[in-house]
């Protein structure tokens, strides 16, 4: 049986547009993925660009959101949009045999694209949780969860991927 682990991604103080839409729904996923027995890991952005105000390391905008449940301390640090692109996580991944993620969090036109594409192309099972991804521009959601399909993602909402996973987690426990 492949190892999963839900990937919150970008989920900050800084992040101050339409992440509260989507806050309990992240909880509840949350809460499914522990309930499943998978690993929970956070994704933090650092902006390390001198004209920029937002995502600094060390200020309280880099830190994740109050509202957020924290059930671990896998709590993992990039500085580009891929999450790949973080070594730390890199080495989690493999230190842990991860091969299936199911990602959900912001920037869903920029940090969940990215990194949604890169674990496409890099061979991994990728899950987006579609009622758990938010945009500075919600317009565009329809278009990225489509762009995700087209890219390989299975893309469902919680309750379809929390079905899915009963029905996947029942089968092996059969055989």
């Amino acid at each position: 049986m492949c190892k999963c682990a839900l990937v919150v991604i970008d989920i900050q103080n800084d992040i101050t547009k339409h992440y509260k839409d989507i806050i309990d729904g992240l909880n509840a996923a949350i809460g499914w993925a522990v309930e499943n027995g998978m690993e929970v890991v956070y994704i933090k952005h650092n902006n390390l660009s001198a004209g920029t105000r937002t995502f600094k390391p060390g200020t309280k905008g880099e830190e994740l959101a109050p509202e957020l449940k924290v059930v671990s301390d896998h709590i993992f640090v990039k500085t580009k949009s891929n999450v790949l692109t973080s070594e730390a996580f890199a080495d989690f991944i493999r230190e842990n045999d991860i091969s299936e993620f199911y990602v959900c969090g912001a920037d869903a036109t920029a940090c969940v694209k990215s990194t949604c594409f890169n674990m496409t192309k890099n061979g991994y099972t990728v899950h987006v949780i579609s009622d758990c991804v938010t945009s500075y521009d919600l317009k565009k959601i329809g278009e990225m969860l489509a762009y995700y399909a087209d890219r390989g993602c299975e893309v469902r909402t919680l309750a379809g991927v929390s079905r899915n996973c009963r029905i996947s987690l029942r089968t092996h426990k059969n055989h």
